[in-house]
């Protein structure tokens, strides 16, 4: 079993330069709980993950990740919480092959190894070829491969947002099924959608209104999941 993490933040705000991007949030997630939150695009869904994991600023409130505080134990957060994917700057090279992003976690990631990949993919159900590329997965499969890479880390907590995106019902309750497969080894799952979790999975419902003034262009808070 791995250590999942307990993560607990009181008032918890990021400002962006035209107002708000998320204000005012609270929440107590046990070890090894999945933490939810889902809202459409342009509610802060992805900088509140991040702000969890270390990555972003805080303009209010506080946040624990273990026996770490922020915003003054950033550097011991960022090691605690690993992030399998959160926006187009933190995802799988959608142009390397399987085999090849083993490897690269391989290397980068101290004691990680083949066979803890492996087991990890296991544990998240993905069983693909090495010589395919992360592209030919389609996005549940490469979600699927980006948190069994983090998985084998042994991290305290993963970041796993968008999940759902482009997915069809199918696989969304297969991307969801791995999320709750890997947090029965021990690991605190943040998780970030357009819809919310399924009910059996017993996550903790988060769910982000409207609050941002600082979207991106293109972006909707009334965009629904595809």
């Amino acid at each position: 079993m791995q250590s999942g993490v307990r993560i607990t933040a009181r008032g918890l705000g990021v400002r962006g330069p035209r107002g708000p991007v998320f204000e005012n949030v609270d929440l107590d997630l046990p070890a090894s709980a999945i933490l939810a939150v889902h809202g459409a695009a342009g509610t802060g869904r992805t900088c509140l993950l991040l702000a969890l994991a270390g990555r972003m600023r805080l303009t209010s409130g506080a946040v624990r990740v273990g026996a770490h505080v922020l915003p003054d134990d950033h550097r011991e957060v960022r090691r605690t919480v690993a992030v399998a994917a959160a926006g187009p700057a933190l995802a799988l090279e959608p142009r390397l092959r399987v085999g090849e992003l083993i490897a690269e976690r391989t290397w980068l990631a101290p004691g990680v190894t083949t066979a803890a990949v492996r087991a990890a993919l296991d544990v998240v159900g993905l069983d693909v070829p090495e010589k395919l590329m992360a592209e030919e997965l389609g996005t549940a499969g490469s979600t699927r491969l980006a948190l069994a890479l983090c998985l084998a880390e042994r991290p305290g907590a993963i970041v796993l947002d968008d999940l759902d995106r482009d997915c069809t019902p199918d696989q969304r309750r297969e991307v969801w099924t791995a999320v709750g497969q890997a947090a029965r080894t021990g690991v605190t799952m943040l998780t970030g959608s357009a819809r919310p979790a399924p009910a059996d999975l017993g996550a903790f419902p988060l769910a982000l209104p409207a609050l941002s003034a600082d979207r991106l262009p293109g972006d909707s808070a009334q965009e629904e999941a595809r």
